[in-house]
């Protein structure tokens, strides 16, 4: 599956953006669906994952309560809504998708990754 992560841009603090990933070549609904991050000198950390149906979301203690995960399967694009921004949310934004089965936290664990698109929180 191709992945296509769109919606990066500059935010003041305490700001909201929308990423969208766009997913073709495969069925999305085959697919959880997970957001990462990695700031300039850090490894790539996990931000949150949704399920095929959309029905359950998990995410890293640093986001939870800020951002939200969600998906369209009819238009085969998974979202994340990033509200209240930080500067240390700074990073660019990876969105991937999973055939394994529960919780993915891992890249490892990710098959098909978009090429990133970059947030910048500036305060």
């Amino acid at each position: 599956v191709q992945l296509q992560a769109s919606g990066g841009g500059l935010v003041q603090a305490g700001g909201s953006l929308r990423l969208s990933c766009a997913a073709s070549g495969r069925t999305f609904s085959n697919y959880a669906m997970g957001w990462f991050r990695q700031a300039p000198g850090k490894e790539r950390e996990f931000v949150g994952t949704i399920r095929r149906s959309g029905d359950n979301t998990y995410y890293a203690d640093s986001v939870k309560g800020r951002f939200t995960i969600s998906r369209d399967n009819a238009k085969n694009t998974v979202y994340l809504q990033m509200n209240s921004l930080k500067p240390e949310d700074t990073a660019v934004y990876y969105c991937a998708a999973t055939e394994a089965v529960g919780v993915a936290r891992y890249t490892w664990e990710y098959n098909y990754w978009g090429q990133g698109t970059l947030v910048t929180v500036s305060s």
